[in-house]
């Protein structure tokens, strides 16, 4: 029960933080019962908004007004999200190039949403149980992996003599006395291997909260991540700016947050894991390639090949995150 809650409270809170960056679109008609001159500097009045301070014309005094207030600036962001989300689902490329054109008033910007999509996914994720719970303690870590390392031993029979991954990243190998010693190399740079590595060892469950929590605090830096990478793939075409690639970027991961929100709730409903991998691989490359065909405008053998670039680009820029955030666990 209490993981609900705090997932409920975990949603609202994402809902404000996307309120404080997406005001009101004043997109209202003039109501019948607003007074001729604003009550807060008396100007006279000339549509649903003062023009001269932009306080709302017609103000209510009722309890409802209130309620409505609260769930209208945490969950609803003025209407707008009713008219963004679906663009975003089945046009992302008109959306895009219509809000980089300067239609804004319409639609949610794309930073409230995506924080607003990470904030729902947290919450979804905190409701259904998934991913590491509270800060574990040091003791109780430690003693968890030891517990692990001697069962793996004996059920192996003999000494881990050496188990390296693939990309040298990780290595696990035995001591003298046949206990297990974890090294992780995410970024090359022997000290701060070094610090990463004790960390892990001392405290692996810490370490995978601390790595969870800053997934979710650092999700942002998707974004500037992304940048040089978008960038490269039009270097040639001066009219597109970085600016309309962050545009791009940031509907993007909030599509693909929310595509995760989903396809959670599914899986919590019954889904198979493989059915769920195959829609995921199946959606993602054809929303991206309708994203990057309708955003820059673009034919389709000019938005296929960029495709297929920005899918490479996108593992690059997942390995460069997970970096970061092996990095912020020191800290």
């Amino acid at each position: 029960m209490s993981d609900i809650i705090e997932g409920i409270g975990t949603a609202t809170q994402g809902g404000l933080f996307a309120r404080a960056l997406e005001p009101a679109s004043g997109a209202k008609k003039r109501h019948p019962d607003q007074p001729d001159e604003c009550a807060n500097c008396g100007t006279k009045l000339e549509g649903a908004y003062c023009h001269a301070c932009g306080q709302q014309a017609h103000l209510h005094r009722s309890l409802q007004g209130v309620i409505h207030d609260v769930m209208h600036g945490a969950l609803h962001l003025d209407g707008k999200m009713w008219r963004t989300l679906p663009m975003l689902m089945v046009r992302p490329g008109r959306l895009t190039r219509r809000y980089i054109d300067g239609a804004r008033a319409r639609f949610v910007s794309p930073m409230a949403l995506f924080l607003f999509s990470v904030f729902l996914m947290f919450a979804v994720f905190q409701v259904l149980g998934i991913g590491v719970g509270s800060s574990p303690t040091q003791d109780d870590s430690i003693a968890q992996i030891s517990e692990e390392i001697e069962q793996a031993t004996a059920d192996a029979k003999a000494p881990v003599e050496q188990l390296e991954t693939e990309d040298d990243h990780t290595v696990l190998a035995s001591n003298e006395d046949g206990s297990a010693n974890l090294k992780l190399n995410p970024t090359g740079i022997a000290w701060l291997d070094e610090g990463v590595t004790r960390k892990w060892r001392d405290n692996p469950s810490l370490m995978l909260y601390k790595l969870q929590a800053n997934a979710y605090k650092f999700s942002w830096f998707l974004i500037p991540i992304s940048l040089p990478f978008m960038w490269l793939l039009f270097v040639w075409k001066r009219r597109f700016k970085i600016y309309d690639h962050a545009i791009f970027v940031t509907y993007s991961l909030s599509f693909m947050t929310l595509m995760f929100v989903i396809l959670s709730l599914a899986g919590a409903a019954g889904i198979t894991a493989g059915w769920l991998f195959t829609i995921f691989a199946t959606i993602a490359p054809l929303h991206i390639y309708k994203h990057l065909k309708g955003a820059y405008e673009l034919l389709r053998f000019s938005a296929t090949w960029r495709l297929v670039a920005l899918i490479i680009c996108i593992t690059m820029i997942l390995v460069i995150f997970l970096q970061a955030l092996f990095v912020l666990g020191l800290f």
